[in-house]
Protein backbone atom coordinates (compact mmCIF):
# COMPACT_ATOMS: atom_id res chain seq x y z
CA UNK A 1 0.00 0.00 0.00
CA UNK A 2 1.29 3.45 -0.94
CA UNK A 3 2.44 5.74 1.84
CA UNK A 4 0.48 8.68 0.42
CA UNK A 5 -2.58 9.12 -1.81
CA UNK A 6 -3.42 12.24 -3.80
CA UNK A 7 -6.83 12.68 -5.40
CA UNK A 8 -6.76 14.31 -8.82
CA UNK A 9 -9.82 15.50 -10.73
CA UNK A 10 -8.90 14.85 -14.36
CA UNK A 11 -10.73 16.80 -17.06
CA UNK A 12 -9.91 15.42 -20.54
CA UNK A 13 -12.28 17.88 -22.24
CA UNK A 14 -12.47 18.15 -26.01
CA UNK A 15 -10.45 17.62 -29.18
CA UNK A 16 -7.01 16.21 -28.45
CA UNK A 17 -7.68 16.46 -24.72
CA UNK A 18 -8.48 12.78 -24.08
CA UNK A 19 -5.40 11.67 -26.07
CA UNK A 20 -2.88 13.79 -24.19
CA UNK A 21 -4.53 13.05 -20.84
CA UNK A 22 -3.71 9.37 -21.36
CA UNK A 23 -0.02 10.27 -21.60
CA UNK A 24 -0.19 12.40 -18.45
CA UNK A 25 -1.66 9.49 -16.51
CA UNK A 26 1.14 7.21 -17.73
CA UNK A 27 3.69 9.65 -16.32
CA UNK A 28 1.80 9.85 -13.03
CA UNK A 29 1.85 6.07 -12.79
CA UNK A 30 5.66 6.03 -13.07
CA UNK A 31 6.04 8.80 -10.49
CA UNK A 32 3.76 6.84 -8.17
CA UNK A 33 5.86 3.71 -8.54
CA UNK A 34 9.16 5.50 -7.93
CA UNK A 35 7.99 7.64 -5.02
CA UNK A 36 5.60 5.21 -3.33
CA UNK A 37 2.64 7.52 -3.94
CA UNK A 38 -0.81 6.72 -5.30
CA UNK A 39 -2.54 9.16 -7.65
CA UNK A 40 -6.28 8.54 -7.62
CA UNK A 41 -7.56 10.09 -10.87
CA UNK A 42 -11.27 10.66 -11.42
CA UNK A 43 -12.45 11.82 -14.86
CA UNK A 44 -15.14 14.50 -15.07
CA UNK A 45 -16.71 16.47 -17.92
CA UNK A 46 -15.95 20.05 -18.91
CA UNK A 47 -16.28 22.18 -22.03
CA UNK A 48 -18.02 20.90 -25.16
CA UNK A 49 -18.19 17.36 -23.82
CA UNK A 50 -20.12 18.64 -20.81
CA UNK A 51 -22.46 20.69 -23.00
CA UNK A 52 -23.27 17.61 -25.09
CA UNK A 53 -23.82 15.35 -22.08
CA UNK A 54 -26.02 17.76 -20.12
CA UNK A 55 -28.06 18.42 -23.27
CA UNK A 56 -28.49 14.68 -23.87
CA UNK A 57 -29.74 14.30 -20.30
CA UNK A 58 -32.38 16.95 -20.88
CA UNK A 59 -30.67 19.37 -18.50
CA UNK A 60 -29.76 22.99 -19.07
CA UNK A 61 -26.64 22.84 -21.30
CA UNK A 62 -23.56 23.83 -19.32
CA UNK A 63 -19.81 23.66 -19.84
CA UNK A 64 -19.25 23.15 -16.09
CA UNK A 65 -21.69 20.74 -14.43
CA UNK A 66 -22.02 21.05 -10.67
CA UNK A 67 -20.75 17.49 -10.22
CA UNK A 68 -17.52 18.46 -11.97
CA UNK A 69 -17.09 21.50 -9.77
CA UNK A 70 -17.73 19.46 -6.63
CA UNK A 71 -15.18 16.85 -7.69
CA UNK A 72 -12.64 19.60 -8.31
CA UNK A 73 -13.28 21.22 -4.94
CA UNK A 74 -12.83 17.97 -3.03
CA UNK A 75 -9.66 16.89 -4.88
CA UNK A 76 -6.04 17.69 -4.09
CA UNK A 77 -5.46 19.03 -7.61
CA UNK A 78 -7.21 19.41 -10.95
CA UNK A 79 -5.53 18.36 -14.21
CA UNK A 80 -7.22 19.68 -17.34
CA UNK A 81 -6.38 18.94 -20.98
CA UNK A 82 -8.28 21.20 -23.42
CA UNK A 83 -11.73 22.61 -24.20
CA UNK A 84 -13.45 23.95 -27.30
CA UNK A 85 -13.97 23.26 -30.97
CA UNK A 86 -16.02 24.43 -33.98
CA UNK A 87 -18.87 22.11 -33.04
CA UNK A 88 -19.77 24.43 -30.18
CA UNK A 89 -19.18 27.79 -31.86
CA UNK A 90 -22.28 29.80 -31.08
CA UNK A 91 -22.32 33.59 -30.88
CA UNK A 92 -25.91 33.83 -29.66
CA UNK A 93 -26.31 35.68 -26.39
CA UNK A 94 -26.71 33.24 -23.52
CA UNK A 95 -25.56 30.18 -25.47
CA UNK A 96 -23.38 27.66 -23.64
CA UNK A 97 -19.79 27.71 -24.90
CA UNK A 98 -16.90 25.41 -23.90
CA UNK A 99 -14.62 28.27 -22.81
CA UNK A 100 -17.19 29.28 -20.21
CA UNK A 101 -16.38 26.09 -18.35
CA UNK A 102 -12.71 27.00 -18.08
CA UNK A 103 -13.39 30.57 -16.97
CA UNK A 104 -16.01 29.41 -14.49
CA UNK A 105 -13.95 26.69 -12.84
CA UNK A 106 -11.07 29.11 -12.29
CA UNK A 107 -13.44 31.65 -10.77
CA UNK A 108 -15.38 29.17 -8.62
CA UNK A 109 -12.20 27.61 -7.26
CA UNK A 110 -10.77 31.02 -6.36
CA UNK A 111 -7.81 30.64 -8.72
CA UNK A 112 -6.71 34.21 -9.25
CA UNK A 113 -3.37 33.83 -11.00
CA UNK A 114 -2.00 31.82 -13.88
CA UNK A 115 1.65 30.83 -13.98
CA UNK A 116 3.26 30.02 -17.34
CA UNK A 117 6.95 29.12 -17.33
CA UNK A 118 8.56 29.80 -20.71
CA UNK A 119 11.83 27.97 -21.13
CA UNK A 120 13.70 27.41 -24.37
CA UNK A 121 15.01 23.86 -24.69
CA UNK A 122 18.41 24.02 -26.36
CA UNK A 123 17.58 21.12 -28.67
CA UNK A 124 14.43 22.91 -29.87
CA UNK A 125 15.96 26.25 -30.79
CA UNK A 126 15.63 25.28 -34.45
CA UNK A 127 11.89 24.67 -34.09
CA UNK A 128 11.21 28.36 -33.54
CA UNK A 129 10.92 30.87 -36.34
CA UNK A 130 13.16 33.24 -34.34
CA UNK A 131 16.94 33.47 -34.61
CA UNK A 132 18.74 30.93 -32.36
CA UNK A 133 20.93 33.61 -30.77
CA UNK A 134 17.79 35.35 -29.47
CA UNK A 135 16.47 32.18 -27.86
CA UNK A 136 19.37 30.38 -26.24
CA UNK A 137 19.15 30.87 -22.49
CA UNK A 138 15.68 32.44 -22.51
CA UNK A 139 13.93 31.49 -19.27
CA UNK A 140 11.02 33.54 -17.99
CA UNK A 141 7.72 33.25 -16.16
CA UNK A 142 4.49 35.01 -17.05
CA UNK A 143 2.19 35.68 -14.08
CA UNK A 144 -1.31 36.57 -15.30
CA UNK A 145 -4.22 37.82 -13.22
CA UNK A 146 -7.00 35.35 -13.86
CA UNK A 147 -10.38 36.32 -12.44
CA UNK A 148 -10.80 40.02 -13.22
CA UNK A 149 -10.67 42.37 -16.15
CA UNK A 150 -12.55 42.24 -19.43
CA UNK A 151 -13.31 38.53 -19.30
CA UNK A 152 -15.31 38.89 -16.09
CA UNK A 153 -16.74 42.37 -16.55
CA UNK A 154 -20.26 43.18 -17.66
CA UNK A 155 -21.00 42.21 -21.27
CA UNK A 156 -23.77 44.04 -23.10
CA UNK A 157 -25.13 44.01 -26.64
CA UNK A 158 -28.09 45.80 -28.19
CA UNK A 159 -29.66 45.96 -31.62
CA UNK A 160 -31.55 48.82 -33.22
CA UNK A 161 -29.66 51.55 -31.40
CA UNK A 162 -30.04 54.99 -32.95
CA UNK A 163 -26.83 56.21 -34.60
CA UNK A 164 -24.96 52.94 -34.09
CA UNK A 165 -25.31 51.75 -37.67
CA UNK A 166 -23.67 52.66 -40.95
CA UNK A 167 -24.36 56.25 -42.07
CA UNK A 168 -25.95 57.09 -38.75
CA UNK A 169 -28.75 54.59 -39.07
CA UNK A 170 -29.92 52.22 -36.37
CA UNK A 171 -27.39 49.47 -35.71
CA UNK A 172 -25.65 47.20 -33.27
CA UNK A 173 -23.98 48.31 -30.06
CA UNK A 174 -21.74 46.21 -27.79
CA UNK A 175 -19.83 46.91 -24.57
CA UNK A 176 -17.38 44.91 -22.43
CA UNK A 177 -16.45 46.41 -19.07
CA UNK A 178 -12.89 46.30 -17.71
CA UNK A 179 -12.95 46.35 -13.90
CA UNK A 180 -10.25 45.73 -11.28
CA UNK A 181 -10.23 46.03 -7.51
CA UNK A 182 -7.11 46.92 -5.56
CA UNK A 183 -6.90 43.57 -3.78
CA UNK A 184 -7.06 41.68 -7.10
CA UNK A 185 -4.00 43.52 -8.35
CA UNK A 186 -2.11 43.45 -5.06
CA UNK A 187 -2.21 39.68 -4.55
CA UNK A 188 -1.01 38.87 -8.07
CA UNK A 189 1.77 41.45 -8.19
CA UNK A 190 2.94 40.43 -4.72
CA UNK A 191 3.06 36.78 -5.84
CA UNK A 192 5.20 37.82 -8.83
CA UNK A 193 7.71 39.58 -6.57
CA UNK A 194 7.94 36.52 -4.33
CA UNK A 195 8.55 34.37 -7.41
CA UNK A 196 11.27 36.75 -8.62
CA UNK A 197 13.10 36.34 -5.32
CA UNK A 198 13.47 32.64 -6.15
CA UNK A 199 14.65 33.40 -9.69
CA UNK A 200 16.52 36.32 -11.26
CA UNK A 201 15.14 39.02 -8.92
CA UNK A 202 13.54 41.16 -11.61
CA UNK A 203 9.86 41.92 -12.27
CA UNK A 204 8.43 43.56 -15.39
CA UNK A 205 4.92 44.89 -14.80
CA UNK A 206 3.00 45.16 -18.08
CA UNK A 207 0.11 47.58 -18.47
CA UNK A 208 -1.41 50.27 -20.71
CA UNK A 209 -1.18 53.13 -18.24
CA UNK A 210 -1.04 55.78 -20.96
CA UNK A 211 -4.66 54.96 -21.87
CA UNK A 212 -6.47 52.87 -19.23
CA UNK A 213 -7.43 53.92 -15.70
CA UNK A 214 -7.24 50.31 -14.53
CA UNK A 215 -3.64 50.21 -15.77
CA UNK A 216 -2.77 53.42 -13.95
CA UNK A 217 -4.05 51.86 -10.73
CA UNK A 218 -2.15 48.65 -11.56
CA UNK A 219 1.11 50.59 -12.02
CA UNK A 220 0.71 52.54 -8.78
CA UNK A 221 0.10 49.34 -6.81
CA UNK A 222 3.10 47.67 -8.45
CA UNK A 223 5.31 50.60 -7.41
CA UNK A 224 4.09 50.46 -3.80
CA UNK A 225 4.78 46.73 -3.60
CA UNK A 226 8.22 47.17 -5.20
CA UNK A 227 9.22 49.35 -2.23
CA UNK A 228 8.74 46.30 0.02
CA UNK A 229 11.17 44.25 -2.08
CA UNK A 230 14.46 46.20 -2.19
CA UNK A 231 16.27 43.07 -3.39
CA UNK A 232 14.08 42.84 -6.52
CA UNK A 233 14.30 45.33 -9.40
CA UNK A 234 11.12 46.41 -11.17
CA UNK A 235 10.31 48.11 -14.43
CA UNK A 236 7.08 49.03 -16.21
CA UNK A 237 6.32 48.30 -19.85
CA UNK A 238 3.34 49.13 -22.04
CA UNK A 239 1.76 45.98 -23.42
CA UNK A 240 2.35 46.93 -27.06
CA UNK A 241 6.06 47.39 -26.36
CA UNK A 242 6.15 44.20 -24.27
CA UNK A 243 4.71 42.20 -27.15
CA UNK A 244 7.53 43.47 -29.36
CA UNK A 245 10.28 43.03 -26.75
CA UNK A 246 9.18 39.46 -26.02
CA UNK A 247 10.14 38.55 -29.58
CA UNK A 248 13.02 40.98 -30.06
CA UNK A 249 14.89 40.27 -26.81
CA UNK A 250 13.23 37.61 -24.62
CA UNK A 251 16.31 37.13 -22.44
CA UNK A 252 15.74 40.54 -20.80
CA UNK A 253 12.73 39.14 -18.90
CA UNK A 254 12.64 37.20 -15.66
CA UNK A 255 9.10 37.52 -14.25
CA UNK A 256 6.38 39.29 -16.23
CA UNK A 257 3.21 40.18 -14.33
CA UNK A 258 0.12 41.56 -16.04
CA UNK A 259 -3.66 41.64 -16.14
CA UNK A 260 -5.96 39.01 -17.60
CA UNK A 261 -6.36 39.95 -21.27
CA UNK A 262 -2.76 41.11 -21.75
CA UNK A 263 -1.49 37.95 -20.08
CA UNK A 264 -3.64 35.74 -22.28
CA UNK A 265 -2.15 37.29 -25.41
CA UNK A 266 1.47 37.54 -24.25
CA UNK A 267 1.63 33.97 -22.96
CA UNK A 268 0.42 32.62 -26.30
CA UNK A 269 2.93 34.82 -28.09
CA UNK A 270 5.63 33.38 -25.83
CA UNK A 271 4.95 29.96 -27.32
CA UNK A 272 7.02 31.05 -30.31
CA UNK A 273 10.06 31.08 -28.04
CA UNK A 274 9.62 27.34 -27.50
CA UNK A 275 8.67 26.55 -31.09
CA UNK A 276 5.12 25.41 -30.32
CA UNK A 277 2.19 25.93 -27.97
CA UNK A 278 2.52 22.20 -27.43
CA UNK A 279 5.49 22.91 -25.15
CA UNK A 280 3.91 25.34 -22.67
CA UNK A 281 2.47 24.16 -19.37
CA UNK A 282 0.55 26.31 -16.93
CA UNK A 283 -0.70 26.39 -13.35
CA UNK A 284 -3.73 28.27 -12.05
CA UNK A 285 -3.22 29.01 -8.36
CA UNK A 286 -5.14 30.77 -5.62
CA UNK A 287 -7.21 30.03 -2.55
CA UNK A 288 -8.81 26.77 -3.74
CA UNK A 289 -7.76 23.54 -5.44
CA UNK A 290 -5.07 24.39 -8.00
CA UNK A 291 -5.64 23.60 -11.66
CA UNK A 292 -2.96 22.57 -14.16
CA UNK A 293 -3.30 22.58 -17.94
CA UNK A 294 -1.34 22.96 -21.17
CA UNK A 295 -1.48 26.41 -22.74
CA UNK A 296 -2.65 25.16 -26.13
CA UNK A 297 -6.19 24.64 -27.34
CA UNK A 298 -8.12 21.52 -28.25
CA UNK A 299 -6.72 21.33 -31.83
CA UNK A 300 -9.86 19.71 -33.28
CA UNK A 301 -8.24 19.51 -36.73
CA UNK A 302 -5.83 16.81 -35.51
CA UNK A 303 -8.02 15.16 -32.86
CA UNK A 304 -8.04 11.39 -33.19
CA UNK A 305 -5.01 11.29 -35.50
CA UNK A 306 -2.55 10.37 -32.77
CA UNK A 307 -0.10 13.14 -33.66
CA UNK A 308 -0.76 15.70 -30.91
CA UNK A 309 2.20 16.81 -28.81
CA UNK A 310 1.62 15.66 -25.19
CA UNK A 311 4.64 17.46 -23.72
CA UNK A 312 2.78 20.53 -22.44
CA UNK A 313 0.29 18.24 -20.70
CA UNK A 314 3.13 16.20 -19.21
CA UNK A 315 4.98 19.33 -18.08
CA UNK A 316 1.72 20.46 -16.45
CA UNK A 317 1.94 17.29 -14.38
CA UNK A 318 5.40 18.50 -13.33
CA UNK A 319 3.94 21.80 -12.14
CA UNK A 320 1.26 19.89 -10.24
CA UNK A 321 3.89 17.75 -8.53
CA UNK A 322 5.81 20.88 -7.57
CA UNK A 323 3.08 23.29 -6.46
CA UNK A 324 0.29 21.04 -5.14
CA UNK A 325 2.18 18.03 -3.79
CA UNK A 326 5.57 19.49 -2.86
CA UNK A 327 7.32 16.77 -4.90
CA UNK A 328 10.14 18.92 -6.28
CA UNK A 329 12.47 15.99 -6.91
CA UNK A 330 9.84 14.17 -8.94
CA UNK A 331 9.11 17.35 -10.91
CA UNK A 332 12.83 17.80 -11.63
CA UNK A 333 13.07 14.19 -12.75
CA UNK A 334 10.10 14.57 -15.08
CA UNK A 335 11.49 17.73 -16.67
CA UNK A 336 14.90 16.06 -17.10
CA UNK A 337 13.21 13.11 -18.84
CA UNK A 338 11.49 15.44 -21.29
CA UNK A 339 14.77 17.19 -22.01
CA UNK A 340 16.53 13.85 -22.51
CA UNK A 341 13.97 12.70 -25.07
CA UNK A 342 14.25 15.99 -26.95
CA UNK A 343 18.05 15.90 -26.82
CA UNK A 344 17.89 12.42 -28.33
CA UNK A 345 16.12 13.96 -31.32
CA UNK A 346 12.57 12.66 -30.87
CA UNK A 347 9.88 15.05 -32.10
CA UNK A 348 6.16 15.28 -32.67
CA UNK A 349 5.26 16.91 -35.97
CA UNK A 350 4.69 20.39 -34.50
CA UNK A 351 8.27 20.67 -33.20
CA UNK A 352 10.05 18.85 -36.02
CA UNK A 353 12.10 20.80 -38.54
CA UNK A 354 14.02 20.05 -41.73
CA UNK A 355 16.87 18.53 -39.72
CA UNK A 356 14.63 15.95 -38.00
CA UNK A 357 15.01 12.46 -39.51
CA UNK A 358 11.67 11.07 -40.66
CA UNK A 359 11.98 8.08 -38.34
CA UNK A 360 12.32 10.43 -35.35
CA UNK A 361 8.97 12.15 -35.93
CA UNK A 362 6.65 10.23 -33.63
CA UNK A 363 3.06 10.37 -32.44
CA UNK A 364 1.34 11.14 -29.17
CA UNK A 365 1.59 7.68 -27.64
CA UNK A 366 5.20 7.13 -28.71
CA UNK A 367 6.28 10.47 -27.24
CA UNK A 368 4.61 9.61 -23.94
CA UNK A 369 6.26 6.18 -23.98
CA UNK A 370 9.71 7.70 -24.61
CA UNK A 371 9.32 10.12 -21.69
CA UNK A 372 8.14 7.31 -19.42
CA UNK A 373 11.14 5.20 -20.47
CA UNK A 374 13.51 8.08 -19.74
CA UNK A 375 11.98 8.45 -16.29
CA UNK A 376 12.36 4.74 -15.60
CA UNK A 377 15.99 4.89 -16.72
CA UNK A 378 16.75 7.79 -14.41
CA UNK A 379 18.49 7.48 -11.08
CA UNK A 380 16.48 5.59 -8.45
CA UNK A 381 14.42 7.91 -6.29
CA UNK A 382 15.22 8.44 -2.66
CA UNK A 383 11.84 10.04 -2.04
CA UNK A 384 10.91 13.56 -1.08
Amino acid sequence: MSSKTYRICTLPGDGIGPEIMVEAKKVLAVVGEKYDVEFDCTDRLIGGAAIDETSAQGRMPTALPEETLEAARTSDAVLLAAVGGPKWTNTEVGAARPEQGLLAIRKRLGLYLNLRPVRTFKSLVGASSLKPELLEGADLVIVRELTGGLYFGKHEREWGVEGAGVDGEKGEWACDTLVYNEYEVDRVVRWAFDAARRRGRHVTSVDKANVLETSRMWREIAHHIAEEYPDVTEDDMYVDNASMQLIANPKQFDVIVTENTFGDILSDEASMLTGSLGMLASASLGSGTALYEPSHGSAPDIAGKGIANPIAQILSVGLMLRYSFGMDSAADELETAVETVLDDGWRTVDIADERTPADHVIGTTAMGDRIVAAMRAGSPSTGE
